[in-house]
């Protein structure tokens, strides 16, 4: 676990004014197609994992099975890139601690998930520290569904993730340096980072920083096959 952590995408909070996202804050990862979004978030959600926190993970286009197949597929390349021995415990810890929901084919609904939170909560004993949002279409959302997970994520004490899918051919960034589609969407969200692929390698970089006006011009280099932090900061 601890191996994990040292090398976890999140590193990057550890310059960051808060170190973390925080109970009633929405977060998002920008990214093209291609470039790792998927991967990037469930790392978040495993750094979550490890730091035994518990972990609700929401996918608008995959059903559960596929969704755990990606946890699967990089859980299995984590035990390799790090040598865990202790496959057992991880995966213990991995299922006890995370739940995953689906809403397929437009039926996702803020009322939906608050509803499931709260018989979680009632009938399983289970609240979740952060939520994992994949899958959302940013450009045909609208700004109400965002106001509404944000009560939610301030009403049930949660911090939310969500991915954000840019274009290479859309290049609009509003006067704060947010990319489109997140340029009119900022003022919600506490933390946004983005993944910019490079020639030597694929990087994380922190665009907004809570309310601190100066950010901090750092970025952390990813395996682009593992997407774990391969260096110290670079500048």
């Amino acid at each position: 676990m601890k191996n994990f952590i040292s090398v976890s995408p999140l590193r990057i909070l550890e310059k960051s004014s808060r170190r973390s996202l925080g109970a009633g804050n929405l977060g998002v990862l920008i990214a093209r197609a291609g470039v790792g979004k998927t991967a990037c978030l469930i790392h978040i959600a495993f750094d979550k994992l490890y730091h035994q926190e518990k972990l609700v993970h929401v996918s608008v286009e995959e059903g559960p099975e596929k969704v755990m197949s990606y946890y699967n597929v990089i859980f299995y390349e984590l035990l390799k890139a790090l040598d865990i021995s202790d496959e057992n415990e991880s995966r213990i810890l991995i299922e006890k601690n995370r739940m995953i929901l689906s809403y397929l084919h437009g039926s996702f609904e803020p009322a939906r998930l608050r509803k499931n939170l709260q018989n979680l909560a009632e009938k399983l004993d289970f609240k979740p520290n952060a939520i994992i949002f994949d899958g959302l279409d940013f450009e045909n959302t609208e700004k109400e569904l965002f106001l509404a997970m944000k009560k939610i994520a301030e009403d049930f004490q949660i911090e939310i993730w969500f991915s954000a899918l840019s274009h290479r051919h859309i290049s609009e960034v509003n006067e704060r340096g947010i990319p489109y589609p997140c340029d009119k969407l900022d003022d919600l969200f506490s933390l946004i980072l983005q993944l910019q692929p490079d020639v030597s390698g694929v990087y994380l970089k922190l665009l907004k920083d809570h309310d601190n006006p100066s950010i901090p011009d750092v970025s952390v280099r990813l395996d682009p096959n593992t997407f774990l932090a391969l260096d110290r900061f670079s500048q």
